[in-house]
């Protein structure tokens, strides 16, 4: 009951809707069907812009859930653009249709998908100024047998329908009057998204720097990137942009650990092959740097427990484990 006191009346309103309509589709059609026109029209339209009217009855019960246990925007979400960010990796944009639906750099997502009772869970890729200016957020996917990962590679097309529910205390965030900070980001594989996401809200204080004096000033941030070969390293054009438009401010070491073909010329200035070096990170350690990491959780616990024992105060080392 304390969680529920604290909703605003519009989440009252969206979780009583949803309660209503499951309850319905539950007597209409019993526990294992999904609702049809009957039922969702038994409800009034204000509950019904919740989510997509082709949501199944597991997922508006989800849903129903979400409300009433806490606090967080549940935003309904249209599919504007998919590209192959990789082989294995599409890149969703996203259209949120709730204007009061916010992230920080660095959080994910709740995927609800229509017709699939199986809740995904994504890393947002971009910044929050891109959602905040434009309206979208953007997702990096890879394939794999999960189903909300299944879907999105095998059946999501553009205009598909999907509802959306931020979380994670992964996140970087810092307000005006805080300290400057140095950033060392540090990903593996798909481990790079949050950290994208952080890496282009970084980029955007850079940018708002000049215009607002009084905003937060951001110190420089190193990003250390390993995956398994070139192909698979994610948003690399967008990451030499960064470079080239604030050198010395954002830089970026790339490593391959299982590099089968020759590197192009383009990217071998830029490229090591082998893991990152406890080396590399022990020249970044200062009492104004904060690490974040985002990869399988052997190569967070290694690093982790490397820089505590560089001296790296456990409160200034961030990780989210995904594996």
């Amino acid at each position: 009951m304390g969680k529920e006191q604290g909703l605003s009346q519009h989440q009252r309103e969206g979780a009583m809707g949803l309660l209503e309509l499951a309850t319905l589709a539950r007597k209409h059609h019993g526990p294992h069907y999904h609702f049809c026109s009957f039922c969702y029209s038994s409800v009034t339209e204000r509950y019904c812009s919740y989510f997509p009217a082709s949501f199944c009855i597991v997922t508006v019960e989800v849903l129903c859930f979400v409300f009433l246990h806490n606090e967080w925007v549940i935003s309904p979400a249209k599919v504007c653009g998919i590209t192959n960010e990789s082989e294995t990796v599409k890149r969703l944009r996203l259209a949120v249709t709730n204007k009061d639906f916010t992230f920080k750099a660095g959080q994910w997502v709740d995927f609800f998908i229509p017709e699939v009772a199986v809740v995904g869970g994504f890393s947002i890729c971009s910044s929050p100024g891109l959602l905040e200016q434009d309206g979208v957020l953007e997702l990096a996917v890879k394939h794999n047998v999960h189903p909300p990962a299944h879907w999105i590679h095998t059946q999501c097309s553009l205009d598909s329908e999907v509802a959306l529910r931020v979380g994670g205390n992964f996140f970087f965030d810092p307000q005006p009057a805080d300290s400057p900070v140095n950033l060392v980001l540090i990903a593996g594989g798909v481990g790079i998204n949050p950290l994208f996401s952080i890496l282009l809200h970084v980029a955007d204080f850079h940018r708002n720097q000049e215009s607002e004096k009084n905003g937060y000033k951001m110190g420089t941030v190193k990003l250390y990137y390993s995956a398994k070969n070139t192909n698979e390293l994610l948003f690399k054009n967008n990451i030499f942009g960064l470079m080239n438009e604030f050198p010395g401010k954002i830089t970026c070491s790339f490593h391959v650990t299982q590099q089968s073909s020759q590197i192009c010329e383009e990217l071998q200035p830029y490229i090591t092959e082998g893991r990152i070096s406890e080396k590399e990170l022990e020249k970044h350690v200062s009492k104004d740097t904060l690490w974040y990491i985002c990869g399988p959780p052997p190569m967070i616990e290694s690093i982790s427990k490397l820089l505590e024992n560089f001296g790296v105060p456990t409160d200034c080392i961030y990780f989210e484990k995904w594996w």
